[in-house]
C-alpha cells in the first residue's frame, strides 16, 4: 500500500484531487458569476449557460493546477 503514496503516482494523486475539487469549485465560480450577472442587470437563461460553461473552464484549469501543485509537494520528499 506504501507504494501507491510515492512520486511515481503523483500524476495518479493530481487527477483525482481535481476531479473532487472540481465540482464544488465549478458550483462557487458559477455562483459568484450568476450573482455579479444579476447585480449588473444582464442575467438571463442564455447568459446563465453561458456562465456555467465558464465556470467549469476556469475551475477545470484552477483545480488541476492546484492538484498538481499539491500533489507533486506532498509526494516529493518520499
Amino acid at each position: 500500500m506504501e507504494r501507491f503514496f510515492t512520486a511515481e503516482y503523483a500524476w495518479v494523486w493530481a487527477l483525482a484531487l481535481a476531479a473532487a475539487l472540481f465540482f464544488p469549485v465549478r458550483q462557487l465560480l458559477w455562483a459568484l458569476y450568476v450573482r455579479r450577472a444579476e447585480r449588473d442587470g444582464n442575467e438571463d437563461k442564455a447568459r446563465r449557460r453561458a456562465l456555467r460553461k465558464r465556470a467549469a473552464v476556469t475551475s477545470a484549469l484552477l483545480c488541476f493546477v492546484f492538484s498538481m501543485f499539491y500533489a507533486f509537494n506532498l509526494l516529493q520528499g518520499r
